[in-house]
């Protein structure tokens, strides 16, 4: 069969179903105009290229030459990449949800010629199963309630349209933020840990655990304020439960989707790259805090698999690994007990009892590696060293490594998307800075220059780039976490040309975002005003696996309003928090990255300014004290007093060099300690900054 209207897209994942029976059509007019002419709804399937049940169900159902008939007898068919459009995600997750009471990928829409949403669900069988009608059958019952019951589609598409303008309603304000708000959302989040596994429950108890790095972001901040020892150790414990499961991956670095079980210990297999860059950001914090070398080796681990595995010739962070290879979930990185008997020699017996593999397996007959026990009790039953286990641990996975190398690689979706790619840079960024690490300051000002030559243009961002073309325009979540990105490039290499690019973007993300016409023009939608029009402007607010541009868009504004005194950024980011203060203290677990906007507000950065040459031994020296310590929402600047005359940073002026040697101000609200020369004075100030008390 010759390929279908999806092999002139760019996304991998639409490509990866040009050759479906499926008569598919990319999202557009032109799909939209047929289902009018021809009076047939459209079905609307979306999901993404790492997606486990989107290969069963298109090898399944979109395979199928027969129900692919079907779908194309009835329906006019359209496939939607989530990751190159969130929007439509957003807007028609919501209805199946309403619908079914739960979401999910493969979501399966059927919508009016109009766009309207009037039944929906996630993944269906091919046939009747455990209760679940059969695709088939399902077909041809939505397409006969649509010929036949215009009046129940009618109340139901009714209804949708009351969900979109409740949702796209500007809130009103829900009290004041405050540090009581931070308080009980810290409370809210408290009482779902699990103190055993770590990590927290989602209301039912056991699996799934999915990594809430903003959640634990949050913690952080709350015990380094508050000096509340419980918030570190619920992420101490939790990312230390993580890095020694399943969930993360033993042998090549970096973190799976989420863990089926409470245990950590069974992934879905998939490798995202916001996950990472959500935790690697967060285990350089931890590490801050922490000085622990476990979380440090697990952080340069992620990292390096990133610049290794993910990143792009150009620059660019890919966006995901798949689950599957050779038509089977995990193949890629399990194991059996002979394999490390045949590839570590003597060494094989200490590491198969480090990694807790036996005969049996843990995972269909195979061995998910993990750490099941602390490694210095490893080392005593085996009547050896910490310190050789290590090693042993070590050589291990440079074997196991090179020997995975060699089988069939799970697809990679290489898509660069501006959103995720900003997030990451910021992960990088932190590391590069927190560690010393050379290579990872080239690989992010690598990024930075990519994003900012590629993705950005006239201070707009766009959201997808694949093989030198750049397409859809960017939304809200791209034009924060690129110029959050950006600003943490500024803090890396003291270049002021990566501030005046984020302020840029942050210029236009307010011009073009904003609600004007529907309620208050300060707060801001997900799609811009010239965006294409939809059944309704979606305004995601809370923060799901990825920061919502809600809460992105408020951290860049008050973050910009600390460097550069823009008062008016800042007093718009305060009323949205305002907004949202009843519900982040209530529902802290869906506002991760918004509390720690909120922390921002309600404390003030940690603001550090650095003057003098960057270059210079005794400015370094100062910059490496900053990079080490744990101060939460640390703002900094720095840079020759002579350049201050530039104009732009607020931060940095006013602040002269002492005896001529590189000087450090540690501030908050522009009121500074005392100017220090020393690292080890600095540090002691920045230890202190951060407290609330």
């Amino acid at each position: 069969m010759s390929p279908n209207r999806l092999a002139g897209e760019t996304s991998p994942y639409l490509r990866q179903h040009a050759s479906n029976p499926v008569d598919w059509y990319p999202w557009g007019r032109e799909a939209f105009e047929r289902a009018r002419r021809e009076g047939k709804p459209v079905l609307l399937s979306i999901g993404y290229a790492a997606c486990h049940w989107c290969h069963v169900m298109a090898h399944e159902s979109f395979e199928n030459e027969q129900i692919a008939g079907l779908m194309n007898e009835l329906f006019v068919n359209i496939k939607v990449d989530r990751e190159e459009r969130p929007d439509l995600d957003g807007i028609y997750m919501q209805a199946v949800q309403a619908i079914t009471g739960q979401g999910g990928w493969p979501m399966t829409m059927f919508l009016t010629p109009d766009g309207e949403p009037f039944y929906g669900g996630t993944y269906f069988p091919p046939d009747d199963r455990r209760g679940m009608p059969g695709f088939p059958r399902l077909l041809r019952s939505v397409a006969e309630g649509y010929r036949d019951k215009k009046d129940a589609i009618a109340r139901t598409t009714g209804t949708m349209r009351e969900l979109y303008a409740s949702q796209a309603a500007i809130p009103a304000p829900s009290g004041t933020l405050s540090p009581e708000t931070l308080e009980r959302a810290y409370r809210a989040i408290a009482q779902r840990y699990d103190a055993r596994f770590g990590g927290f429950d989602g209301g039912g108890g056991g699996g799934p655990k999915f990594p809430q790095a903003m959640t634990m972001d949050f913690l952080l901040r709350h015990w380094r304020r508050a000096g509340t020892p419980m918030a570190l150790e619920m992420v101490h414990n939790t990312v230390r439960k993580m890095a020694r499961g399943g969930v993360y991956d033993q042998v090549g670095g970096g973190f799976h989707r989420y863990s089926v079980d409470e245990r950590w210990l069974v992934p879905h297999f998939e490798k995202m790259l916001y996950d990472n860059a959500l935790m690697a950001r967060l285990g350089v914090d931890l590490w801050r805090a922490t000085k622990d070398d476990e979380v440090k080796r697990v952080v340069s681990e992620t990292i390096d698999w990133v610049a290794r595995e993910m990143t792009s010739p150009a620059g660019g962070f890919h966006s995901t690994l798949d689950a599957d290879s050779e038509g089977h979930e995990g193949k890629f990185y399990v194991w059996a007990a002979a394999d490390l008997e045949a590839l570590l020699g003597v060494d094989a017996a200490l590491v198969s009892r480090y990694f807790g593999v036996s005969e049996g397996g843990n995972f269909e007959g195979a061995n998910i590696l993990h750490v099941p026990a602390e490694p210095a009790a490893v080392a005593a039953r085996a009547g050896t060293g910490a310190a050789e286990v290590a090693a042993a641990v070590a050589r291990a996975r440079e074997a196991l490594y090179a020997a995975r190398a060699k089988r069939v690689w799970p697809a990679r979706d290489d898509k660069i998307l501006a959103a995720w790619n900003g997030l990451m840079l910021r992960a990088v960024c932190e590391g590069a800075r927190a560690f010393g690490r050379g290579d990872w300051r080239a690989l992010a000002v690598r990024n930075g220059e990519f994003l900012a030559r590629e993705m950005v243009r006239g201070g707009r961002v766009m959201r997808s780039h694949l093989d030198g073309v750049t397409r859809i325009p960017g939304f809200l979540e791209d034009h924060a976490a690129v110029a959050l990105g950006f600003l943490s490039l500024y803090e890396l290499t003291f270049d002021r040309a990566w501030f005046e690019r984020a302020r840029e973007i942050g210029a236009q993300m307010a011009e073009w975002f904003h609600g004007a016409g529907e309620g208050d023009d300060e707060e801001l939608f997900d799609t811009a005003r010239d965006a294409e029009p939809l059944i309704t402007r979606p305004r995601d607010i809370t923060d799901n696996a990825t920061p919502s541009g809600t809460s992105l868009a408020a951290e860049l504004r008050l973050r910009l309003a600390e460097l550069s005194g823009d008062e008016g950024a800042r007093r718009a980011a305060e009323r949205t928090l305002d907004a949202l203060a009843e519900a982040m203290a209530r529902h802290g677990p869906a506002f991760g990255h918004l509390l720690g906007a909120a922390d921002l507000a309600v404390h003030g950065a940690v603001e550090v300014a650095l003057a003098g040459d960057p270059a210079s031994a005794d400015f370094r020296a100062l910059a490496g004290a900053v990079a080490a310590g744990y101060a939460p929402s640390l703002v900094l600047a720095g840079g020759h007093p002579e350049a201050v005359a530039a104009g732009g940073i607020a931060l940095l002026e006013g602040k002269p060099m002492v005896a001529g040697k590189a000087t450090a101000y540690v501030c908050r609200r522009y009121a500074c300690q005392a100017p220090v020369t020393d690292a080890a004075a600095l540090a002691h100030q920045l230890e202190r900054a951060g407290r609330t008390g």
